[in-house]
């Protein structure tokens, strides 16, 4: 029977910890969530100064991009240009902010990563950022 490769504790707790350390270096705060391929949480870190409703953004962020297998951003703009509401799509929790990318290893989406707390542009760089450091 075939496996698919799925992102582990331990390296979602690496990734987070790369985030934290860049948020602790540009005295930032933000929540940062790490989801298996189905959108279920693995690894999450609340910075101190993190804004309340970015935890529950974060993973939302996070949850859209691994069931939808592209950026949280990209499923808002087809949302917004075709004015036609997330939830449409079927589920309740997904978010079309930025912040919310797919960890991709070999071709195969492992996961995803949600960042929120900080402006959306600078929430999607650092997603970007360590996603593109999961081998």
């Amino acid at each position: 029977m075939p496996t698919r490769r799925e992102i582990g504790y331990e390296e979602a707790r690496e990734l987070v910890g790369a985030v934290a350390d860049k948020l602790e270096a540009d005295g930032l705060g933000a929540a940062v969530a790490v989801v298996d391929a189905h959108g279920e949480l693995v690894a999450f870190l609340r910075t101190d100064t993190c804004p309340l409703p970015s935890i529950k953004i974060a993973t939302q962020k996070a949850f859209t991009a691994a069931r939808e297998r592209q950026e949280s951003r990209a499923l808002g703009d087809a949302a917004r240009a075709e004015d036609f509401p997330l939830t449409n799509f079927g589920e309740i929790g997904y978010v079309g902010w930025g912040g919310g990318v797919p960890l991709v290893v070999d071709g195969e989406i492992i996961g995803a990563i949600g960042i929120s707390g900080l402006p959306e542009a600078e929430d999607m760089k650092l997603a970007r950022w360590a996603a593109g450091t999961v081998s």
